[in-house]
């Protein structure tokens, strides 16, 4: 609707097309090699050439046309309007093919003389006129000339007839130009000989756009939209509206096009909207007039304005839904709709997203495949109750995605009605839980925690001096007895005294450590020297285990941290290696420089993980080492990392180790 450009048809009836433009020719049925001499004539006046003749004959404002034997050399524009042809498309045909005889078989006038008979042109009656050439041409055949006249004689059935052929051409027509083609045929028949003009304009601002005229424009008349106001008022459109959208209401119809006097308008007018005008215009000495061409140009306006605006609907209901489908297409909730057999009509891109299943991917599925096992039955009764017509509200499920793993979703479903208020099926329209119920889940475990320490602070209070004098005095012990060389299982014994109060104080400090983290104070911290301390501190670990370690790096700006949690860091990296190495395994110990970030990396050549293991090893007291650690080595690691700002990633496969890089920003 309302399209900007205006689209002008070419003229008939010899005058200037509305657009400035000469028609294109069609091939001639006979064509001179060169223009001949130009003769003058007894009165002085040039003597008409071929090219001068047939421009005559083409421009004619009747639907005529010349054969011989049959077959159509040459016809008129207006002839093939008349019978729907695209320009040119008439010669090589025959004529009884092209307008066929209601009775008998094509008639053949004598040379010299005429014929006539009676045929249709979709559904009109209408005459053809033949009139053959006195003498034979050079090949023996015949020229004749013919001329097709709509029959008015039973105008009241004519017309009904040309009414119809229009409804139906209206029906089915998807574009304006193919309105405009409809109505414009039917002048053509219903007033054959008149100057007319079709005028369709948006019935919102009444911007022209789409102009179709046979005739001379005259200058500047498309410009202005006048309208006859007794017309205006039996179309029941108001005046205010008309001048207000720049239409101008006058008492006589003004002509559009050159050497017209006399004009008759009608609007197309539907519920009070104007969607265009339609128009006959007359010369002197042409035929026709405004009194007798009203009623039925009325008729046909009435015709017209019905099928303009229809067509006017269909645009701006397939605008609607195109709108709609974009909309929910690309809508920031997640909408989902379903037929009465739960298969998927609607699956929009946000849907995709979350679950990487496309669109075509679903359409057409039973929804519930989409949903985890256990969450289906609570779906499909939110569903039934959705099809018996009630609203379901806050109905929380579980969405599988195609590379697994799920998503938890929050939806609302409302039934979808039908035109005639049946429930054809369900929209849900939901909303992404995942990262609430992660972040509730971690707000839980951090309740959980803070649980912990402050049950684990008591209890370390507690123990602290009992545990210390414990592993003082078998510590004592030990040595007092293996130097006085006691039996060596009671020495054994007491030495796993100390080691299990050493395990124990280990364990409290852990827990201490991973659920109440400190907020010391930072300041510039050099990584080398980080390193230094976490390596003098393992160094009885690395001796026992007879791992070899690699230190390489780079000097590196300092970062703003707090110390000692750098070395706890470092410390648990390199412990965590240790663990893991064979015999004279090596640990590989680099410090490097990338942008904005320092890194520390601690790889070691131990047996590596599997990708299961690997993706939980961040994961609070999971451990793959029953009894010697609770699995809190690493989640303090990246606890304390991720308080200073850096990162912690892990690299591992099964038999090529294990390597974990820290990413720390460096102090600017």
């Amino acid at each position: 609707m309302g399209r900007s450009t205006t689209r002008k048809a070419p003229s008939r009836g010899g005058r200037r097309p509305a657009a400035g433009k000469t028609p294109k020719q069609p091939k001639r049925a006979v064509s001179p090699r060169r223009r001949a001499p130009v003769a003058i004539s007894r009165a002085g006046v040039a003597a008409p050439t071929p090219e001068d003749l047939w421009a005559a004959f083409q421009a004619a404002p009747f639907a005529t046309f010349v054969l011989a034997d049959g077959l159509v050399l040459a016809a008129s524009d207006a002839f093939h309007h008349a019978l729907g042809l695209a320009p040119g498309s008439a010669p090589a045909q025959r004529l009884d093919a092209l307008l066929p005889p209601d009775e008998g078989q094509l008639p053949t006038p004598r040379p010299g003389g005429t014929r006539t008979y009676r045929t249709r042109v979709g559904g009109v009656p209408a005459r053809v006129d033949l009139s053959a050439a006195t003498a034979p041409r050079a090949d023996g055949s015949t020229l004749v000339s013919g001329v097709l006249t709509v029959v008015l004689d039973a105008a009241d059935t004519a017309a009904e007839r040309a009414l119809l052929d229009l409804s139906r051409a209206l029906a089915d027509a998807r574009s304006e130009d193919e309105v405009t083609a409809a109505l414009s045929r039917a002048l053509e028949l219903l007033f054959p000989g008149r100057a007319f003009s079709i005028r369709l304009v948006d019935p919102r601002t009444l911007s022209l756009t789409t102009f179709y005229g046979r005739g001379r424009l005259r200058a500047g008349a498309t410009r202005r939209l006048a309208l006859r106001r007794e017309a205006a008022e039996r179309a029941g459109l108001d005046p205010g509206a008309l001048q207000e959208g720049g239409a101008t209401l006058v008492a006589m119809d003004e002509p559009l096009f050159e050497g017209c006097q006399r004009a008759l308008v009608e609007p197309l007018a539907v519920s009070g909207e104007l969607f265009g005008l339609v128009g006959l215009e007359y010369a002197v000495g042409e035929p026709g007039d405004r009194a007798s061409d009203a009623p039925l140009l009325l008729q046909v306006a009435t015709h017209a304005a019905l099928g303009v605006r229809n067509l006017r609907s269909v645009e701006e209901t397939t605008r609607l839904k195109t709108e709609l489908e974009h909309l929910v297409e690309h809508a920031n909730a997640l909408i989902l709709a379903v037929d009465r057999d739960r298969r998927v009509t609607i699956w929009n891109a946000a849907l995709g997203r979350l679950t990487e299943w496309r669109r075509t991917d679903m359409l057409g599925r039973d929804a519930l495949l989409a949903l985890d096992p256990d969450d289906r039955a609570r779906a499909r009764d939110a569903i039934d109750r959705a099809l018996a017509g009630e609203t379901v509200d806050g109905v929380e499920v579980r969405l599988l995605r195609r590379a697994g793993g799920e998503a938890r979703v929050a939806v609302n479903l409302a039934p979808r009605l039908g035109a005639a208020g049946e429930v054809e099926g369900v929209v849900a329209i939901g909303q992404d839980l995942t990262l609430l119920r992660t972040l509730q889940a971690a707000a839980e475990h951090a309740e959980r925690l803070a649980a912990i320490g402050r049950l684990v602070a008591g209890v370390v209070h507690e123990l602290n001096n009992p545990l210390t004098a414990v592993t003082m005095y078998s510590d004592a012990l030990v040595e007092r007895l293996a130097a006085r060389g006691h039996d060596a299982a009671d020495v054994e014994k007491l030495r796993a005294i100390k080691d299990a109060g050493l395990r124990i104080q280990r364990l409290a400090r852990d827990l201490v450590t991973y659920a109440r983290p400190t907020g010391a104070r930072t300041e510039p911290v050099d990584l080398a020297q980080v390193l230094d301390e976490a390596l003098r501190m393992a160094k009885p670990a690395l001796k026992e285990s007879g791992a070899v370690v690699e230190r390489e790096g780079v000097a590196v700006p300092p970062v703003e941290a707090n110390r000692p949690s750098l070395v706890q860091v470092v410390l648990a990296l390199l412990t965590n290696a240790t663990q893991a190495l064979p015999p004279g395994g090596t640990i590989r110990v680099r410090l490097g420089h990338d942008g904005a970030q320092a890194t520390i990396a601690v790889e070691d050549t131990g047996s590596g993980m599997t990708p299961e293991i690997a993706a939980r090893a961040f994961e609070p007291f999971f451990t793959t080492r029953p009894g010697i650690g609770i699995g809190l080595g690493l989640p303090i690691v990246s606890g304390i990392v991720q308080r200073h700002g850096g990162t912690v990633a892990l690299e591992s496969a099964p038999g090529t180790g294990t390597k974990v890089v820290v990413r720390l920003p460096v102090k600017s």
